[in-house]
């Protein structure tokens, strides 16, 4: 049982207010006049109320696909170049048989949420970093990639066009997901000629039943989660499918999550299925390094960040 401390719950409950740690953290306003005015020629004007609120149960949101009204989709050809994105009634995407994501797994994903405050205005939290992050790992996987610009602006698009499936203020929040992916057809092992960025929305709860209570994590030591040299540091569609067998099986045996140990010893702590992991002893808290077998979280910097801030000491573990 992996339980926290009175100070590292006083640590995580300072990223909650939103208010003053917000500005310093890059929080994003959804409300721009460019996001404004590309949601007026991709949808019908005044559709619903500034104040409507779609009809779900915000009371009991799960963590579960609820398809908002909107997707975004931006394409790129051979030349590198992302094209002018738009917004279209959410539903199906037709990919061809052949497509490298579907083929060999040329894809990447990213995952943030929007925020709905009192006043009714919606808060983005540091997207610089997710367009950061998808940016080195379509280095990885030789994908062109949309500009850290295309990347917020297209995010600020969804969460606005989607805004009434944001749930209110302490019900939840709207999870974002961004894809990058190989859309192109191919045959032969190489990249593809085409890519597709879309980015689809859901409101969502919290995603472990438990909420904010303690977890029972299983550390295993047969599966393993990445290894060195491999895509472990960023946010590749392989990276995940692999884990769902010790996951279910955690699961059985009573457990919420999984906590993987490094391939090279099977004795260091790495990551769980799916977030960072931090210890905390008194005033030190230590984590992994990001050494490329860790995946550089948004959130696991802003913890640092904050931490520093509160006083606390902050130490990374590595092995070799």
């Amino acid at each position: 049982m992996i339980q926290t401390n009175s100070g590292l719950r006083s640590l995580v409950q300072s990223l909650r207010p939103m208010t003053s740690s917000l500005s310093k953290l890059e929080a994003y306003s959804c409300y721009t006049s460019q996001a404004a005015s590309a949601l007026q020629q991709a949808t019908k004007p005044n559709s619903y109320r500034e104040d409507e609120y779609a009809k779900v149960d915000w009371d009991n949101l799960g963590f579960g696909i609820t398809p908002a009204d909107f997707v975004y989709t931006m394409k790129c050809s051979i030349d590198g170049k992302f094209e002018q994105g738009e917004l279209a009634p959410y539903g199906n995407v037709e990919l061809s048989p052949s497509s490298a994501v579907l083929n060999y797994g040329q894809g990447l994903y990213e995952g943030t949420k929007a925020y709905r405050t009192d006043d009714g205005r919606l808060l983005l939290f540091r997207l610089d970093r997710n367009a950061a992050r998808m940016k080195m790992g379509a280095d990885r996987l030789c994908m062109p990639c949309p500009s850290i610009y295309q990347f917020v602006d297209a995010v600020k698009q969804t969460a606005l066009a989607n805004k009434r499936w944001t749930p209110p203020p302490g019900k939840g929040t709207l999870y974002i997901r961004p894809l990058l992916m190989g859309s192109g057809p191919i045959l032969g092992l190489a990249p593809a000629p085409e890519y597709t960025f879309l980015i689809y929305a859901s409101p969502v709860g919290n995603y472990f039943k438990e909420g904010l209570k303690p977890l029972s994590i299983y550390v295993e030591d047969e599966f393993h989660r990445a290894t060195r040299g491999g895509a472990g540091g960023i946010k590749s569609i392989t990276n995940y499918a692999p884990v769902l067998k010790a996951m279910a099986r955690a699961k059985s045996r009573g457990f919420s999550d999984v906590l993987y140990l490094d391939s090279a010893n099977k004795k260091n702590l790495e990551e769980v299925s799916s977030c960072n992991i931090f210890l905390v002893k008194g005033n030190v808290i230590s984590t992994p390094a990001t050494n490329g077998t860790i995946l550089p979280g948004v959130t696991r910097r802003s913890i640092i960040e904050i931490a520093r801030d509160h006083g606390y000491q902050v130490f990374f573990f590595f092995f070799l």
